[in-house]
């Protein structure tokens, strides 16, 4: 599951390389005693993100930007990789549950059920991840990523073609989450492009996601979202938020600060 396996990500030994895919390339990075990084272009067009249609336009592109940076990376033979997906592929949701049941085998159909109410396509056939978070008394948040499995593939299929294997797939926002700071209650705000994503986390509980295609990159349209959320925060979570860490805003993160 893909939540489960960011977690693994931070406890266990990580994969050797990571990818992180967007409209714009394929950012690479080589973990080990001396960070190497690399960034492949994409041109205009090869891809057009989103969870309801085809991503990968010019599948041969898309595939000789993955050949090139393997080549330069110098992948020889078969490993594990992480990669990293755009976060508007998928859907990003927190479901509350009063009572949520320890056995995975009860979990993943109540988390289906609750999905089919606004996901716009089929949830029985789509890849699912959830993460349960533990809260006060029997309540649960669970962090739930779903997209149709056929996205996530075309995804993973060039990679696996030059001999890598994606161990470990999740999204970017879910991803940078890591970095930030666990006390207190942040909200983080990631800008990819048009996409907005949102979190509001709670010490180290994710309460609220939210992703959505802005009708610009600027300032005013994200504080349209920012302000909202702000509110959300005060009217349910007991608090103003403490802090409000951006990402991906470029040239524009003096004037967002």
């Amino acid at each position: 599951m893909l939540v489960e396996k960011l977690k693994s990500l931070v406890q266990d030994p990580p994969p050797a390389l990571a990818f992180e895919i967007s409209e714009a390339g394929i950012a690479s990075a080589r973990i080990g005693s001396r960070a190497e990084l690399d960034f492949q272009p994409l041109k205009p067009g090869t891809l057009s993100v989103s969870p309801l249609k085809e991503n990968i336009i010019d599948p041969d592109a898309f595939a000789d930007a993955v050949r090139s940076l393997a080549a330069s990376q110098n992948v020889r033979k078969r490993k594990d990789v992480a990669l990293i997906l755009p976060d508007f592929s998928t859907r990003i949701a927190v479901l509350d549950f009063d009572n949520f049941p320890s056995d995975a085998k009860e979990q993943l159909p109540l988390v289906r059920f609750r999905l089919k109410r606004s996901v716009p396509f089929d949830v029985d056939s789509a890849a699912i991840s959830y993460s349960p978070q533990p809260t006060a008394g029997k309540k649960m948040d669970v962090v739930v990523v779903v997209t149709p499995i056929e996205i996530v593939s075309r995804y993973e299929a060039p990679f696996r073609a030059v001999g890598m294997n994606p161990g470990l797939v999740t999204m970017s926002s879910l991803a940078a989450l890591e970095l930030a700071p666990e006390a207190g209650l942040t909200v983080v705000a990631k800008l990819t492009g048009h996409v907005l994503t949102v979190l509001v986390r709670q010490k180290n509980v994710v309460k609220l996601v939210r992703c959505l295609e802005l009708p610009s990159p600027d300032l005013e349209d994200v504080a349209g979202v920012l302000l909202p959320t702000f509110v959300y925060v005060e009217d349910n979570l007991g608090g103003r938020a403490e802090r409000l860490l951006l990402c991906g805003f470029g040239a524009q993160i003096s004037a967002a600060q």
